[in-house]
């Protein structure tokens, strides 16, 4: 561990609760920000990749309709 980080530990302990608390919701928010970028990015991955597959063949598209038509079906066995 560095330094730094062993300093920043230290004072963030010797906070009083509410700064503590406050402190401990910011890290967090900053970690669910990256996260949901790295799943927005994702997303937009998966898009790429589905639209290549059907404009190069690989895969025929079906209507949301013929989807849920397939899924009733399913579910009624």
């Amino acid at each position: 561990m560095s330094s730094d980080y062993k300093d920043i530990q230290l004072s963030a302990l010797e906070l009083d609760e509410n700064h503590r608390t406050e402190l401990a919701k910011k890290l967090i928010d900053s970690l669910d920000k990256k996260r949901d970028e790295d799943i927005e990015q994702a997303w937009i991955d998966e898009v790429k990749r589905r639209k290549e597959e059907i404009e190069s063949g690989a895969v025929t598209p079906i209507s949301g309709i013929e989807v849920l038509k397939a899924a009733r079906e399913l579910l009624k066995k």
